[in-house]
């Protein structure tokens, strides 16, 4: 293996790991450690779109929305599948689908609010900076599931010709 191999190589699996940190943070609830995996100030604005939000640019919007996601979960993990890593540069793109199982406040008191799945397919934007490679943008889109795309087709097959 080439130099140029080995580095190529060196790079996909750090923005792999920084990849796996933000979901770990996450599951964990620890903003501290996800505000560090961001890019730090506001020279490169960084952007959040999570699942049915708005765009959020600038590090401050991003890392309010979760601290406000993180302090309405009881329960979050991440399964990763469909990982892919494309590198350019100083700057890498992963794509992946997030299978989410998450579980909100107890209700009544419970220990835990009901469990609920969901499945995202995310776009990681990673830049190398001195301190490694931290989150530029990270974008979320829900998956629909194949009922509610029947649900679909049966309306359009009942409307009127």
């Amino acid at each position: 293996m080439s130099d140029d191999q080995e580095q190529v190589a060196a790079d996909i699996a750090a923005v792999e790991q920084a990849n796996t940190a933000f979901y770990e943070a996450m599951e964990r609830g620890d903003l501290d450690e996800l505000s560090g995996l961001w890019l730090p100030g506001e020279n490169l604005t960084v952007s959040c779109v999570h699942p049915g939000w708005p765009v959020l640019s600038g590090r401050g919007e991003v890392l309010r929305s979760y601290a406000l996601i993180m302090a309405n979960t009881e329960y979050i993990q991440f399964f990763l599948t469909d990982v892919g890593v494309s590198m350019t540069g100083d700057t890498a793109l992963v794509t992946c689908t997030e299978n989410i199982l998450s579980g909100g406040p107890a209700e009544d008191g419970g220990e835990l609010g009901p469990l609920v799945g969901q499945l995202v397919v995310a776009t990681n934007v990673f830049r190398r900076t001195e301190d490694g490679w931290k989150l530029w943008s990270h974008h979320g889109s829900p998956v629909l599931t194949e009922s509610e795309d029947e649900d679909e087709d049966e309306d359009e097959d009942e409307s009127p010709s």
